[in-house]
């Protein structure tokens, strides 16, 4: 795939962003688009590796091995380097509904498994996705496609997330009439509310929302079913139901203190924050302002790097995230081998912001928090914190953190943001309605066909799988679509 000598004559370029200090002036995405020429180099560094595992898919070490929606990455890196921009569409969206969506906010695991990558920079799959689907909608290439035919079934589709929005986009493709309920007052669930307006712009997913609209499927916003919809309504109107309302239940820190005004669930701070972006453009007030605040974001992953983002852009007056792991090594570490996603140190986009501003990551490593510190009006004021060590001592192998002593310190802090994760769905409400089961792991339980213990009713993404990437939500929107054909139709001819 690719030209045959293109890994050796080509090097790996990065993708092409404005520059931290400009960005975060604004809120506008901070990806721009590389040359032609440059995107046909890097497509023809796609090397003719006889068994690909960019694509594969797996679970590895705990995380994700190649792509979860089986992309045809060799196949469309070829196209590209032929300059065949229209085919490379074509086969982008025979596996993925959104590749604008991961293209911009997919960490690429894709790239972790590129078997050039055992000897060299792998492939940049993640900047030709996106340069591929969105030359595809300058050009005038990506249109509705309404389905010729209609089967006459009914189905809903309970949020409109990464997963909900697949499956529907696949339940119509195969002729059902496709009713999609969203609690909030825009659709697009966590790539409207959740992830931020520089990483994804939200013109983007209504662009792909109206499309969708156009293709017959039914929006239905500021609706919390089981609440202002009643459940008995949903199960006679609708033959089939898929579950698709993520992971919501934030993870808390239960410390001294936690009462205190200014401390914060990342949700609550991205979601109010790109609300009233939207609404207003900040004008209403209606959001919580890191503005001239010492600011401290307690967690690492995708949410916590959004908070930090966030915070500089309202222009916070200091920063720091604090990470109880240890700082990852440059390079693999010994049981971190290839084909494994790659858990060395990095810096996001957040980071690389804040290094622009003060001068340095702001990631604290190896520390643990122990009490939140508030003043005489009640709010916040300081986190005291002591270093940790992980040891295995007396614990069956298992790593366990150990306090250092002599290692306390005091920050100072008028605004927490806690970016510690997510432990599952909300169960209250719509699934004990319902009455399906919920696993150990306080997850929706499903089988194959992600049928959930109540017959007719299917759960997908975060709210089976439990909190994970935005690609593995597509992967599993389109397996529930899989299923929920095959059960009102006894087959599926679905990919």
């Amino acid at each position: 795939m690719g030209k045959a000598t293109g890994f050796m004559e080509y090097t790996r370029t990065l993708p092409v962003v404005r520059p931290p200090a400009e960005r975060i002036s604004d809120w506008r995405e901070f990806h721009l688009h590389s040359s032609e020429e440059g995107l046909r180099e890097q497509g023809a560094r796609c090397m003719d590796c006889g068994v690909p595992f960019c694509h594969t898919g797996q679970v590895m070490g705990g995380a994700a091995s190649g792509c979860p929606i089986n992309n045809l990455i060799p196949e469309w890196n070829d196209l590209v380097y032929q300059g065949q921009w229209h085919e490379a569409l074509n086969r982008l969206h025979q596996t993925n509904n959104f590749p604008e969506f991961t293209g911009r906010v997919c960490p690429a695991p894709c790239e972790g498994s590129c078997v050039l990558g055992i000897s060299d920079n792998p492939v940049t799959i993640k900047t030709i996705e996106q340069a591929i689907i969105d030359k595809g909608f300058e050009a005038g290439w990506v249109l509705a496609e309404p389905p010729a035919e209609r089967t006459g079934k009914q189905v809903a589709v309970i949020g409109s997330g990464p997963a909900g929005l697949a499956c529907a986009a696949q339940l119509n493709r195969a002729g059902h009439w496709v009713t999609v309920f969203e609690r909030a007052d825009r659709i697009g669930g966590l790539l409207m509310y959740g992830i931020p307006n520089m990483k994804l712009e939200k013109k983007v997913v209504q662009r792909r929302t109206d499309l969708m609209s156009a293709e017959g499927i039914r929006f239905v916003t500021g609706t919390n079913v089981g609440q202002n919809y009643p459940i008995d309504r949903l199960l006679k109107e609708f033959e089939a139901i898929v579950l698709c309302g993520g992971a919501t239940r934030p993870r808390d820190l239960n410390l001294e203190g936690r009462g205190l005004q200014g401390i914060h669930f990342a949700m609550e701070f991205l979601q109010a924050n790109t609300k009233s972006l939207l609404d207003s453009n900040h004008e209403d007030g209606l959001y919580l302002s890191a503005r001239d605040k010492d600011v401290i974001v307690i967690g690492g992953g995708d949410t916590g790097t959004d908070c930090v983002g966030t915070a500089l852009r309202h222009g916070c007056k200091s920063l720091v995230q604090f990470e109880i792991l240890t700082k990852p090594p440059d390079g693999r570490a010994a049981d971190n081998p290839w084909p494994q996603w790659p858990k060395v140190y990095r810096l996001d986009y957040g980071q690389e912001e804040a290094a622009a501003v003060f001068g340095q990551d702001p990631r604290t490593y190896s520390v643990m928090s122990k009490r939140f510190v508030g003043d005489e009006n009640g709010r916040v004021s300081g986190v005291q914190t002591v270093e940790i060590e992980w040891t295995t001592n007396g614990n069956g192998g298992r790593p366990v953190p150990k306090e250092v002593p002599g290692t306390e310190k005091q920050w100072p802090a008028e605004m927490v943001l806690l970016a510690m994760g997510f432990l599952g769905p909300e169960t209250a409400g719509l699934l004990s309605e319902l009455g399906v089961l919920i696993d150990d792991r306080g997850n929706v339980m499903v089988d194959e066909d992600k049928m959930t213990s109540v017959p007719r009713v299917f759960a997908a993404g975060d709210m089976a799988r439990g909190q994970s990437l935005v690609v593995w939500a597509i992967a599993d929107g389109r397996r529930a679509a899989r299923g929920v054909d095959r059960y009102l139709m006894g087959d599926t001819r679905l990919p």
